[in-house]
């Protein structure tokens, strides 16, 4: 039962419940994906929008389940595609909330070339990739962000295939927003899927999400309460990065184009790298550090606002094309121009 409020025109009133559908949700018992489908409903009333205008597109894989159990409109497609459905409705409709979501393998290996197209033309989508490192669905292959050597089902002598790593690619594609979080880190998750939504333009989050059935603790580097604290490092725009217990503090500096880690009581603070998350460079940068050499930046890593979306350049060119030639005629374009009879 809804239990929406508020006055006729105003923004909706929802709760996280006005988000959950009737569908049995069909995941194994213990899967990262639960947490994420709880963070998104959560995250939802806050962004103010209508259900009647969101809509959530997946591909094929275990998260792709996930428009089922959303009550807001939602394509389960074909397997890579959803950035491509996701790019026609946006044309279309372009006043709709779209979402995309994907896992490693359906957006990074079947659909790699689709990821790329709607990063590059920053369509005005949130895109989020469940990472497990695994093709969970069809029981335990390595995936394109398995590590070198992962042995699988499909791998018996090691995967000879070096990783993707997902932010690195959207960040190359030339995504708007790039941001990391985990599964097990639920405010943390929740508040960067809320960011993520309300950006303008292409959003990419990749979501650290453990199977626990065939690939479990895969990123136990952010689960062990010891690792986390050493390792973990949540990026702040215009603050300095750091990471590490309270008792031994540790940071970020850069010789060059290097990151080097000190000790923080070592160094003048002004010494420390300061997280600019405008800078597309440095959060190339960012998105490639990982333990135990260096800490796993988790956060926000791009933001670049008030950039141009393909929806807005493409809409205006069909405004100008109408404004000085008509409107035009389906029917008449196709028999114009040079047609011919075949038999």
């Amino acid at each position: 039962m809804s239990t929406v409020t508020g006055t006729p025109g105003a923004a909706p009133k929802y709760t996280k419940k006005d988000f959950e559908s009737d569908q049995d949700v069909r995941w194994c018992p213990g899967c990262g994906d639960y947490a994420i489908l709880s963070a998104m409903q959560k995250t939802m009333p806050g962004l103010g929008i209508p259900k009647e205008d969101i809509v959530f597109i997946s591909g094929i894989g275990c998260s792709s389940r996930f428009p089922y159990y959303m009550n807001t409109y939602g394509f389960h497609t074909i397997h890579g595609r959803a950035p491509a459905l996701a790019t026609g409705l946006k044309l279309a409709r372009p006043e709709l909330k779209v979402f995309v979501i994907t896992g490693d393998g359906d957006g990074l290996s079947i659909g790699g070339n689709h990821l790329l197209h709607v990063l590059r033309r920053n369509v005005d989508v949130t895109i989020l990739l469940f990472n497990n490192k695994i093709y969970g669905l069809t029981k335990g292959q390595y995936s394109p962000t398995s590590e070198l050597g992962k042995v699988t089902k499909s791998t018996p002598m090691g995967s000879a295939d070096r990783p993707v790593s997902p932010c690195a690619f959207a960040l190359a594609a030339g995504a708007t927003f790039v941001a990391r979080t985990v599964d097990r880190s639920l405010a943390h998750m929740e508040e960067t899927l809320r960011r993520a939504a309300q950006h303008k333009g292409a959003a990419f989050v990749e979501i650290l999400q453990n199977c626990n059935v065939y690939n479990d603790l895969a990123w136990n580097v952010l689960y062990d309460k010891d690792s986390k604290a050493l390792y973990e490092c949540r990026l702040e725009h215009g603050k300095p990065i750091t990471f590490g217990p309270a008792d031994d503090r540790r940071g970020l500096v850069l010789e060059g184009l290097k990151p080097k880690v000190v000790k923080v009581k070592d160094v003048a603070e002004s010494t420390l790298w300061v997280h600019d998350s405008g800078d597309r460079a440095t959060a190339m940068l960012l998105a490639q550090l990982w333990a135990p050499e260096y800490p796993v930046p988790v956060g926000v890593l791009l933001n670049l606002e008030g950039e141009t979306t393909y929806e807005e350049i493409v809409i205006q060119q069909e405004q100008t094309a109408i404004s000085e030639r008509g409107p035009g005629d389906v029917a008449k374009l196709l028999i114009s121009g040079e047609t011919w009879k075949i038999g």
